[in-house]
């Protein structure tokens, strides 16, 4: 951990990326013939049911939520960083964008094989789970914006409408242990885990 120092000088740099600290995420969409994508992300956040992706609009995962806006958010925990890593290279895209041919993309269509997942059918939408994740939720489409100022992107709007656990991390009837569960961080293009406990909020009800 970096020690805190208010003497410490600042100094402004310009990072090609602000990954600084994020959970994965496989996020599972709908192909045109049923089967189902898996793309790595990298940026999201929840407020209630509500869970707001931020995608590429080259890829394959865009392309599925628009014409079919369902989605399963499979969070993978540390152990599982491999499984991720060997899907990173590929897109569900065919033919593959140029832009993406540039930066070592290829196209695969069963992610399942090439990152040696299992398939598990969801409950309430289309597109299948990932056995191995913890944390599986399946959800629905609400919203897809491109942002002006960074049109190679989109933010989408998704709602919770089931949420699948593993049970030996359930606490009671519907809290996750935090004490067992551990997110898979993607921290400037490196995989992290969860450090020590430090504590807990006022408002943990466990």
């Amino acid at each position: 951990m970096y020690p805190m120092n208010h003497n410490q000088d600042m100094k402004t740099i310009k990072p090609s990326i602000l990954y600084y600290g994020t959970p994965v995420i496989l996020l599972n969409t709908l192909n045109e013939d049923g089967t189902t994508n898996i793309s790595p992300i990298s940026s999201s956040w929840a407020l209630g049911d509500c869970l707001v992706l931020g995608i590429g609009i080259g890829g394959k995962a865009f392309e599925n939520m628009k014409r079919h806006p369902e989605c399963v958010i499979n969070v993978p925990g540390p152990s599982m960083w491999e499984n991720v890593e060997r899907l990173a290279p590929y897109t569900g895209k065919h033919p593959v964008p140029a832009e993406k041919q540039q930066n070592g993309f290829t196209y695969q269509k069963d992610k399942y094989a090439i990152s040696g997942l299992t398939s598990v059918d969801s409950k309430s939408v289309k597109p299948a789970r990932i056995r191995e994740c913890p944390i599986q939720i399946e959800a629905e489409v609400r919203d897809i914006r491109v942002p002006e100022h960074a049109p190679y992107f989109a933010i989408v709007e998704t709602q919770a409408v089931q949420v699948h656990v593993h049970q030996d991390m359930i606490l009671g009837e519907n809290h996750i242990d935090p004490t067992k569960w551990s997110p898979l961080i993607y921290n400037f293009r490196h995989y992290f885990g969860l450090g020590d406990h430090l504590g807990k909020t006022f408002r943990a009800e466990t």
